[in-house]
């Protein structure tokens, strides 16, 4: 593990729980507090795992030239691919669980409603 786990990132739609970090994987809790949304991104080669702790959220997936939705609940995971435009949104505060390679940096953001992108 590296430095001192967990620690937390503060975000402006919640905070980011990072409990597990290592050459080979990254283990993270997302606290998205309700009606906020992630930026719309992809990853070049971070490959992630998402499941939803607790709450509800809106998962957007770019599919072509559109974004289809699918909503998801408490008990669900997805798995998001490297290069897959996606993009969170809660419906209520939610938590969701995040297992991924340890890319934590490759995040290419096409929108963002905070100025991030």
């Amino acid at each position: 593990m590296k430095g001192d786990l967990p620690y937390r990132v503060e975000k402006p739609w919640g905070h980011e729980l990072i409990w597990a970090r290592t050459d080979r994987y990254v283990g993270k809790i997302l606290h998205i507090e309700a009606g906020h949304v992630l930026s719309l991104q992809y990853h070049n080669k971070k490959d992630e795992s998402i499941y939803v702790l607790h709450g509800e959220i809106i998962l957007r997936l770019q599919q072509g030239d559109t974004l289809i939705e699918r909503r998801m609940e408490e008990g669900e995971a997805f798995h998001i691919t490297p290069k897959t435009v996606h993009q969170f949104e809660a419906v209520v505060t939610s938590d969701l669980l995040e297992a991924s390679t340890p890319e934590i940096e490759d995040v290419v953001r096409l929108k963002d409603r905070y100025g991030r992108a």
